[in-house]
């Protein structure tokens, strides 16, 4: 089995509505390799997150992948590795993980990410 044919699974926060859109284009971008990403909405889940090795509150603030060998990925490792998996995607994976640009685009990442909960006042 290749790896795009493997299952991984990406947590993401279902009571978000930028994070639904992102799933939604992602599906629309993955095309046949995004029917090998399960998606599980963390929303109400902390026990069973908690159970997998993710701390709820990170999983709030950062995007987490577990990956074909059941090994969890979070933040820019998680996209990287979604965005691996999409052909037109992958040139992007690789500019996000060049050690220059990469603790940029963390900083931003949370930034934003953190703006996003206190406006819906879930932080």
């Amino acid at each position: 089995m290749s790896q795009s044919e493997e299952k991984i699974t990406v947590f993401y926060d279902g009571a978000c509505p930028s994070c639904i859109k992102d799933r939604q284009n992602y599906e629309k971008m993955a095309g046949k390799a995004g029917e090998d990403v399960c998606w599980f909405d963390i929303t109400g889940q902390d026990a069973e997150l908690r159970d997998l090795g993710i701390d709820p509150h990170k999983a709030m603030t950062e995007l987490h992948v577990r990956n074909e060998h059941q090994k969890i990925l979070s933040e820019l490792d998680a996209y990287i590795l979604l965005m691996k998996r999409v052909p037109r995607m992958k040139p992007l994976a690789w500019l996000i993980g060049l050690p220059f640009i990469r603790p940029i685009l963390s900083s931003l990442y949370r930034r934003m990410v953190n703006k996003r909960l206190k406006q819906s006042g879930r932080l």
